[in-house]
């Protein structure tokens, strides 16, 4: 805690309380929620992994607090990320989702969705899991990253070796709306790196919860 009369570090905020965060959630309770309890946190779930890796393709020229408030009306569009399900999807659901003001309704980050449900069933036949296949990214080495993460350091941070790698292999594999930004968002958001800055009230939870995260077995790229 902190004395909230008094400045925070460059990329952190006290909230009334004066509890420190990582400033970007500052708008509003959600998305300190999501903050506190979402980002930065180790997933291995299928579908959250599958859900995320979406979201991200919809957020692409977008904030991440626009995707965040439709959440739920795209879970609700998209088969709640169910990629079985999603990936029957045809030309009737893509109209039907254009017609809904609650989603972000651009056709070609829908049909995305739609083609990386269809690929990543595919990448399960081969891997056995998304969560392996992903996890097998985890950077083994902190190559260009501080050993003290300022809010100017992670502002830097938006790509990786390992985002770029992922990215490419994504893409060959004909998925969408996957560039290195994009990845390396979903690896920070995934925990598979730890970007809340030294000094935010999560970093030690979020490090603490990755240390006891056992990856799924998999063949490792880390980059």
């Amino acid at each position: 805690m902190t004395d909230p009369a008094t400045p925070a570090p460059d990329g952190l905020f006290a909230d009334e309380g004066g509890c420190l965060r990582c400033s970007w959630c500052r708008a509003t309770p959600l998305y300190r929620h999501y903050h506190d309890h979402e980002w930065g946190f180790p997933v291995d779930d299928e579908r959250r992994l599958f859900e995320k890796l979406c979201l991200e393709g919809f957020q692409a020229g977008l904030s991440w607090l626009t995707i965040l408030n439709k959440r739920e009306a795209l879970r609700a569009e998209l088969a709640q990320f169910e990629a079985e399900e999603l990936a029957r999807f045809g030309p009737a659901e893509v109209e039907r989702m254009l017609g809904n003001p609650a989603i972000v309704r651009h056709r070609g980050k829908i049909e995305s969705a739609i083609n990386n449900a269809r690929c990543v069933l595919r990448l399960r036949a081969e891997w056995g899991s998304l969560a392996r296949y992903v996890w097998s990214w985890a950077p083994q080495a902190q190559q260009g990253r501080p050993e003290r993460l300022t809010g100017a350091a992670v502002r830097a941070l938006t790509t990786s070796a390992a985002s770029t790698a992922l990215s490419k292999d994504l893409k060959k594999r004909g998925f969408s709306f996957v560039g290195p930004t994009t990845m390396y968002a979903f690896m920070q958001a995934m925990g598979l790196v730890n970007d809340h800055v030294h000094g935010c009230s999560v970093r030690e939870r979020a490090q603490a919860q990755r240390a006891a995260f056992a990856p799924p077995a998999g063949s490792g790229h880390g980059v």
